[in-house]
């Protein structure tokens, strides 16, 4: 019977001789800021060409795909009734569904499907805009729910709710911003991941008024040096704090200069390296350097720009941003300075909502007819491609081993070939030794119990990101 160790080893020779691949655990991707490391993307496709499946869906959704290995989840709303779906990412077919309750109701463009998964490769995490937060296993298997409005009170947001949590090691930050239709205090609440059980909840108050304490926006994770917080936009003002107790370290101002009352915030903050993007509705759009205490918007805000996005999140190689807005004008900007690199550049005509992704020299960006422009990533604007799926479309692409997933009104289109990697050898390697595969041969020696614990541990904390040693 085959050690831990073994399996350890196995995994290691595995991901050694496997090609790069990359999973798309939650909204913004791996590094949780729409930036992929993937290479060889598709640049061209159609309802037709260069699609390796389709799967019909029951509805539009706001919520992206979210990918690991094999395995593809959506968060679908169908007729009155929200699910969570597990998708064969190989056949593009489900393998099973979960009704997550009820309630699904049209808000303007959104309905209560908007919050994408999270998963961190055994288990996925789902939320829906009436506040069901549920765990569940690869298999389905349900390990945990919860009605966060039922615990905490209803949410007062105007347009319904719509951020996806934030996994980050064994925790869950879910944010609840509003104010248009309640009086109740805004907050941010700590989820114990493996529980459901709130391990701390916070409130977030601000000076914003009627409309403008709402924020659809998710929170983004900012790690420097040996320091890690957790960043909120919303009502007015970016906050960050400590992940282990909640407790607020700094905060911006001004991303609501004139008090409007209607200034409720969309596009999510953005973080590479010690860089921090704060959007707002439109004007101005912050960006901070990290490292401040306090109120840091004197200190610590590098400049401002009034041309920012109201729904696309923008997105940053650390060197560049580039922002699209609502009307598909996009702009380029030194990220450090915020000196326009170019501007006013036009794309295809229509209303944009989903989030820019980039990976591979290229920026993928997904308007509401389903068009898809692929501009080149750099100083100079150039469109290399315009993909066409004529078909209503909220989500942002998610990008995984080579592919693109678009989730349209209709479908879900997983586009070109996979690369071939391994986006989970330990899951392999565990499918193989189900078959009893080489081991016996491999002349390891036994090993004590606690030495086996820690290889485990330093090969699953090297997939979280957490340290167990």
């Amino acid at each position: 019977m085959l050690t831990r160790v073994s399996i350890t080893i196995a995994v290691l020779w595995i991901a050694a001789a496997a090609p790069s691949a990359e999973n798309w655990p939650q909204w913004r991707g791996p590094a949780l800021n729409g930036v992929s490391d993937e290479k060889n993307l598709p640049v061209h496709w159609s309802t037709t060409e260069n699609i390796a499946w389709k799967l019909a869906l029951p509805a539009w959704s706001g919520s992206t795909p979210v990918v690991w290995g094999d395995r593809v989840f959506l968060n679908v709303a169908d007729q009155h009734t929200l699910y969570l779906w597990c998708v064969d990412r190989v056949r593009g077919v489900p393998i099973w569904k979960q009704a997550l309750g009820g309630g699904n109701v049209r808000m303007q463009k959104q309905n209560m499907s908007s919050p994408s998964p999270v998963t961190d490769g055994r288990r996925v995490w789902i939320m829906t805009g009436t506040g069901i937060l549920k765990s569940f296993d690869f298999d389905g298997r349900e390990l945990w729910g919860r009605d966060i409005q039922k615990d905490y009170g209803r949410f007062g947001l105007n347009w319904g709710y719509a951020s996806s949590p934030l996994l980050y090691g064994d925790a869950l930050y879910v944010q609840v911003l509003h104010g248009m239709k309640t009086d109740a205090p805004s907050y941010v609440l700590r989820v114990d991941a493996p529980s459901g059980k709130t391990v701390w909840r916070v409130e977030r108050p601000t000076p914003a008024r009627v409309e403008s304490p709402d924020a659809y926006t998710t929170p983004a994770l900012l790690r420097y040096g040996d320091t890690t917080e957790i960043v909120v936009t919303g009502g007015d003002v970016v906050t960050g704090h400590d992940p282990t107790t909640g407790k607020e370290l700094w905060r911006a101002t001004g991303l609501n200069p004139t008090n409007d009352a209607n200034y409720r915030i969309v596009a999510s903050p953005v973080v590479h390296g010690e860089l921090i993007v704060a959007p707002t509705r439109e004007r101005p759009m912050l960006v901070l350097k990290a490292g401040g205490r306090g109120d840091v918007t004197k200190s610590h805000v590098l400049w401002s720009f009034a041309s920012g996005p109201d729904v696309p999140t923008p997105v940053t190689d650390g060197t560049l941003v580039y922002v699209i807005n609502d009307r598909g004008i996009m702009w380029c900007l030194e990220a450090r300075t915020g000196k326009e690199i170019y501007s006013h550049r036009r794309l295809r005509p229509a209303t944009y909502s989903g989030s820019p992704v980039l990976a591979d020299g290229k920026i993928y960006i997904t308007n509401e007819d389903g068009v898809t422009s692929v501009v080149k990533a750099g100083p100079s604007f150039e469109v290399l491609a315009e993909n066409d799926f004529d078909d209503y479309t909220l989500s942002s692409p998610a990008i995984s081993d080579g592919q693109i997933f678009i989730r349209t009104t209709k479908f879900l289109y997983c586009i070109g070939k996979r690369a071939g990697g391994s986006p989970d050898p330990e899951r392999q390697v565990r499918h193989v030794f189900d078959k009893e595969p080489i081991a016996r041969d491999c002349g390891l020696r036994p090993c004590s119990a606690v030495a086996d614990r820690i290889a485990l541990q330093r090969l699953e904390g090297g997939r979280t990101g957490l340290r167990h040693d």
